[in-house]
């Protein structure tokens, strides 16, 4: 069995898009006909330039390759160009094609994924959700009104999820870490509070940031954030300074979590040696894989960390997650987005229920995806899958913060 066959497919999800402005979608066929589902998650470049990176990528390291070598494919495409040392953007695409790979491996054997990884160690797997607006609620005000939040987080704890994310905390800077405004730090309490009293102990409270802060930024708001218990600090500086983050992980009384900007065990591993987080949050079409994601839980288990594969993305990834999730003993949660889209992208064969997730049965990823569908939603916009404002910090009128991919307006 070799691979010998490449199509990329990108949708872009209807309104209100939660998940980003795309998706880039990867269907690997093999020569005795064995066709496999991966995805690419968010690049540094746009869907059309990306879209030649994944096939650079696929032709030179992979194309009549046996699907099996996915270590050799790795260290190819790791190594190409004498590097040896991640490139977001190549690993991106190797994640996607090797995913792929993956489901090929379980239907030519006729077992689910999770069966090739070790087998089955979650048979349910606590999921979580972001917050996002309800029906009822206005898109613009809904992510300055913790009222709102509230009410989002108890009809979401009502559905039986036991852990919501939020982000209020600012804006979603280029200019790298800044020091919170006193209107963002009292916003995010302020959330939290009414988080708090509408779930009570029926749910953890996630605390999002993204990197916005700097080291005692980060620190300033994560000790106003202690009161409320939130399970953890998401990403409270950039990525790129491990020893800066285990700063704020030694002053601030919550877990801190990290990882859906880093990519391979060289980026986690840093994480992990200095201290700066002990839940790990790999995405998995960007990280390297299905294969290099479970090294690196590996590795956080000689650490005592735990696992909350991150999800914004489309529901191939997630899938991908699921599997992971289902093999290894450190998971504490994985990220979920249910949408319509979604669901009808793999006609509903995986799903949340009552706040968890069953893992498939069937061989390879356990998806039927819908090819038509994602081929009817065509991207057509200009801008990346998530992208960061260039103005700073408004200390004067407070920021009115919705993320890298603010949702579309009909």
């Amino acid at each position: 069995m070799k691979l010998r066959d490449l199509d990329v497919i990108v949708t872009a999800p209807p309104v209100p898009g939660w998940g980003g402005r795309y998706w880039i979608l990867v269907r690997v066929t093999t020569d005795n006909g064995i066709t496999g589902w991966g995805e690419c998650y968010a690049s540094s470049v746009g869907p059309e330039a990306m879209r030649h990176v994944i096939k650079d990528v696929f032709h030179r390291h992979m194309a009549g390759e046996n699907p099996e070598n996915i270590e050799l494919m790795f260290r190819r495409a790791y190594s190409s160009g004498f590097t040896q040392r991640p490139d977001l953007t190549v690993m991106g695409a190797f994640s996607g094609l090797e995913i792929a790979c993956w489901d090929i491996l379980g239907k030519a054997r006729e077992r689910p994924v999770w069966a090739l990884l070790g087998g089955m160690m979650n048979d349910r797997i606590r999921a979580y959700t972001y917050l996002y607006p309800l029906p009822e609620h206005d898109l613009a005000a809904f992510w300055t009104s913790p009222d709102m939040a509230a009410e989002s987080a108890l009809a979401m704890v009502d559905k039986g999820y036991t852990a919501v994310k939020f982000d209020p905390a600012g804006p979603y800077t280029m200019r790298g870490g800044h020091m919170p405004g006193m209107r963002d730090i009292s916003q995010s309490v302020a959330f939290c509070k009414a988080i708090r009293e509408a779930v009570g102990d029926r749910a953890d409270l996630l605390f999002g940031t993204h990197g916005q802060f700097t080291t005692a930024g980060a620190i300033r708001l994560g000790q106003a954030l202690e009161p409320y218990s939130p399970l953890w600090f998401e990403e409270p500086i950039p990525p790129d300074a491990a020893e800066e983050m285990a700063k704020v992980a030694r002053a601030v009384r919550i877990p801190v979590a990290t990882g859906e900007r880093l990519t391979t065990k060289a980026e986690f591993a840093p994480v992990l040696r200095s201290g700066a987080a002990t839940i790990l949050q790999p995405a998995l079409g960007r990280a390297g894989g299905i294969w290099e994601v479970k090294k690196i839980a590996a590795m956080a288990e000689v650490y005592n960390a735990q696992m909350a594969p991150h999800l914004y993305a489309g529901p191939v990834e997630w899938a991908a997650n699921v599997h992971l999730a289902a093999s290894i003993p450190n998971l504490l949660m994985a990220e979920t987005i249910e949408t319509p889209f979604h669901d009808s992208l793999i006609r509903s064969t995986i799903r949340v229920e009552d706040g968890f997730i069953t893992p498939p049965q069937t061989p390879g990823l356990g998806i039927d995806l819908d090819e038509e569908l994602a081929r009817a939603h065509p991207w057509t916009g200009d801008g990346l899958h998530l992208q960061m404002q260039e103005e700073p910090c408004d200390y004067v009128n407070g920021n009115d913060f919705e993320g890298g991919a603010p949702a579309p307006r009909d």
